[in-house]
Order: structure tokens, then sequence, then C-alpha cells
């Protein structure tokens, strides 16, 4: 198949896909950081969309589509966030033309956030500990003309646990030191064993 990934320039899927002998590319703004470069589309997905794809996995940016961030919102933060609102609508239209792309397959990933309600409820919510990876992060999958993910192998996350009693996965925790651009790469990478059951399942 001809595979896009859209808005991921690890190359992690991609280079699933790629294994399974696919003809995949990841599509960011960014540089790849996976060391396939002649498998990476530097620019705007937009512009590449059209381009007869079979299937398009993709992760657009959750910054300002998740809840995790909420209470920035709220009146008394807008001094410091004059722009956010307008952040938060144009991040939502870029999500939904990605749902209206002229692809037979499509999956969208991205965290617990507004699009649950601005649009629709996820198709399913899967966990990394549920394909062989020791973290927890709760990760939604809106899906068009493909089978819900199927777990791979279930094992216990690795959770750093604070005197408060709350819990943080040990990849979320260990990414907090991290300048706010790195942070933000580190937190976007797909998990290897989440990659590898798309391009098994969905390749």
């Amino acid at each position: 198949m001809k595979v896009l990934i859209a808005c991921e320039e690890s190359q992690t899927v991609c280079k699933a896909f790629r294994t399974k002998g696919h003809e995949a590319y990841s599509c960011d703004l960014l540089p790849s950081s996976g060391g396939k470069p002649e498998w990476h589309i530097r620019g705007d997905v937009f512009e590449v969309i059209d381009d007869g794809w079979d299937l398009m996995i993709a992760h657009p940016e959750c910054t300002r589509l998740t809840c995790a961030a909420n209470k920035w919102y709220k009146p008394e933060f807008s001094e410091r966030f004059p722009n956010i609102h307008q952040e938060r609508l144009e991040a939502i239209e870029f999500f939904m033309r990605l749902s209206e792309a002229p692809i037979p397959k499509i999956a969208i990933e991205n965290p617990i956030g507004i699009m649950s309600t601005r649009w629709r409820k996820p198709d399913q919510i899967i966990q990394p500990y549920q394909f062989g990876e020791t973290e927890r992060k709760s990760t939604c999958l809106w899906l068009r003309g493909l089978p819900l993910l199927q777990g791979t192998k279930l094992v216990e996350p690795e959770l750093i646990t604070f005197k408060s009693g709350k819990t943080m996965s040990k990849c979320h925790y260990d990414s907090v030191s991290l300048p706010k651009e790195e942070r933000r790469k580190a937190r976007s990478v797909t998990f290897q064993g989440i990659a590898n059951a798309m391009a098994d399942q969905w390749g």
C-alpha cells in the first residue's frame, strides 16, 4: 500500500510499515529524525494529501486539543495566553481537515481531548502497556475503513508514585526536565509496540 504518516518526524510508524514492504512516507514541517530522509516529506501535509494514498495515519499536534491544559483557557490566564482560544480553533480545523481527507483508510491519533465533544468520541482508546510497552498513556484513535487495533502483549506499566499518591508514567517523568521543544518531540513519538501493531494489522 501507499501509506502517509502525517505529522510524524520520528519516522517510527513509517519505518514499521516499510519493514512490512509498504511504500510509506512520513510528513512533517520538521526534518526527519528517524534516519531515513528519503522516506520523509518535509512540508505541509495538505500539499500532498491528494496524491493517491491508500492509508493515512495522522498524529496532529495535541497541545491545543488535549484536556491536560484546560485550565489555561480560563479568563484569569488571558493575558498570559492571549491567543489560546484562536489557536485551539485552528487546531480543531486542522484535525477536521485530516478527517475529511480523500483517503480510503484513515486513523487519527491524539490524547483524550476536545475532539470527543467537538466532533465525536474516538473509536477506541488504547494504552502502550497493551502492546508490550511498560508505559501508561491513554491514546485515542478515530478510524475510517480500519478495524480496531488489537492489543499484542499485555504488560504491567512502570509508574512513578509521588508522596501525594499521584502517579506518572516513567517516560512522561523522564521528559519533564527537557527543554520545551525537546520535551514535545519526545512525548509525541509513537511507542514501537503500537507502531508495529499498526503495520501488522492495518498493513
